[in-house]
């Protein structure tokens, strides 16, 4: 009995923690909206920064669970959280006045270099508390269909403080203007830290199960075999690179396509955004009422077709075809506005990428026993695709538009539908892993 409400408790500690990392995670895109009004080229490299992080940090992290187990590197990812935060609210604060270089003969701020430090630093946070959530979610659930259903449970969750999260900072900013500044969001700032530091006190009085503390495959080359000797594996590690470019691109740019739009504004743009993240706690939720019966491959196959049939529409709508859709002004309140009939298609894709994160992760780490902790250090480095990839789609949409920009994207969904089909299937278990 007491070993079912440690695990209890250990469940629930971890999706408040998958929650944390789509509220800290998001706020990077619509801030974007701020910096893209004083520098053109700014508007994705908070979320550049962001999602660098795990680059440098993934590899680190395994080790860090390896060595320290989950609930030290949990409470360390925690109060970097907050010094994040930190940083992000002092960029509204100081070097306002301060030019410090220029890019194409336009000076940059010292405010933005304090803003993208901050962004940098919350992105070695989510990093962290992403390495721990996701392998013990899995770990707790008994791996396989059961494994991926709390992940999905907790990814419920993570959309739903990720469909609140554009909607709070569009309420706050209304409509961009030449002096709209970090300072109309800080009081998200503000929320963000209260809730880091009530996380941090929490969880140093909650017992989380170390269940290989000391025990686990070496991440330093030496052994026989490691995480990077199965092919599934490395296939997913390229999937998910993939994968989160696609969740956080297409909302994002559909964010600056809307913001843009005369009849629409930054509000209604960040609205929108919000239904995306909404449909993809709806579907995260579906998923974890069916993953006991209906299997992981067989998810992420008709999720990663339906939402290539989605972006091919999306792009070939012609802009001038609208539709009526929720969105909120500080001025009018909740009101249904009309935005192109392209991006409803955009947003319903929230209901196939839902899926993907906690299908891509399961699959990948199936079967790898004593190397799982090593495998999500090196998942969690390439989660950087979050920053790279929505930067590039948004240098490409300079180039052939807002809505050419999604044929990137639609390649990408190419690529998690063959590891769907194909590259999944684990073809090393000649590998001992216990």
């Amino acid at each position: 009995m007491k070993q079912n409400s440690t695990r209890l408790v250990a469940v629930v500690t971890m999706f408040f923690m998958f929650a944390m990392i789509s509220f800290v995670t998001n706020m990077a895109a619509p801030f974007g909206n701020i910096w893209k009004n004083q520098y053109s080229w700014a508007g994705m490299w908070g979320n550049m920064m962001n999602f660098l992080a795990y680059l440098i940090m993934g590899i680190p992290a395994g080790k860090m669970m390896q060595r320290i187990g989950y609930k030290r590197t949990a409470l360390i990812a925690l109060g970097i959280g907050f010094v994040g935060m930190v940083v992000q609210y002092l960029s509204s604060l100081v070097g306002a006045e301060t030019a410090t270089f220029s890019v194409g003969g336009q000076p940059v701020m010292l405010n933005f270099l304090i803003y993208l430090l901050g962004a940098f630093v919350c992105g070695f946070c989510v990093c962290m508390l992403n390495t721990v959530v996701n392998p013990m979610l899995n770990l707790l659930g008994g791996g396989g269909n059961r494994g991926n259903q709390l992940i999905q449970t907790g990814g419920t969750l993570n959309s739903l403080t990720g469909t609140l999260t554009p909607l709070l900072v569009g309420a706050l900013i209304g409509t961009v203007t030449d002096r709209t500044a970090m300072s109309d969001v800080a009081p998200l700032l503000f929320i963000a830290m209260g809730v880091f530091a009530l996380a941090f006190i929490i969880l140093l009085f909650v017992q989380i199960p170390e269940p290989r503390l000391g025990t686990s495959a070496p991440a330093d080359g030496k052994g026989k075999y490691s995480a990077w000797s199965f092919r599934h594996l490395v296939l997913g590690v390229v999937a998910i690179f993939f994968y989160v470019g696609i969740e956080v691109g297409i909302p994002a740019e559909l964010n600056f396509y809307l913001t843009d739009d005369p009849l629409c504004g930054a509000a209604i743009g960040g609205a929108v955004a919000a239904v995306y993240w909404l449909l993809m706690m709806v579907g995260r939720a579906v998923s974890a009422s069916i993953s006991g019966k209906v299997s992981t491959r067989t998810q992420l196959s008709v999720v990663a077709l339906l939402a290539i049939v989605l972006i091919v529409v999306a792009i070939v709508l012609p802009p001038s075809l609208r539709i009526a859709m929720p969105g909120y002004s500080v001025a009018d309140g909740f009101q249904m506005f009309r935005v192109p009939l392209s991006a409803l298609f955009l947003v319903l894709c929230g209901l196939c990428t839902s899926l993907m994160w906690g299908c891509i992760f399961n699959l990948s780490v199936e079967g790898l026993g004593r190397y799982t902790e090593q495998a999500s250090g090196i998942f969690m480095m390439m989660v950087v695709g979050g920053g790279v990839m929505p930067l590039l789609q948004n240098a490409l949409a300079k180039t052939v538009g807002y809505m050419g920009s999604y044929w990137l994207v639609a390649a990408m969904l190419a690529y998690i539908l063959f590891y769907a089909l194909v590259g999944s299937k684990n073809v090393n278990r000649d590998i001992p892993v216990e």
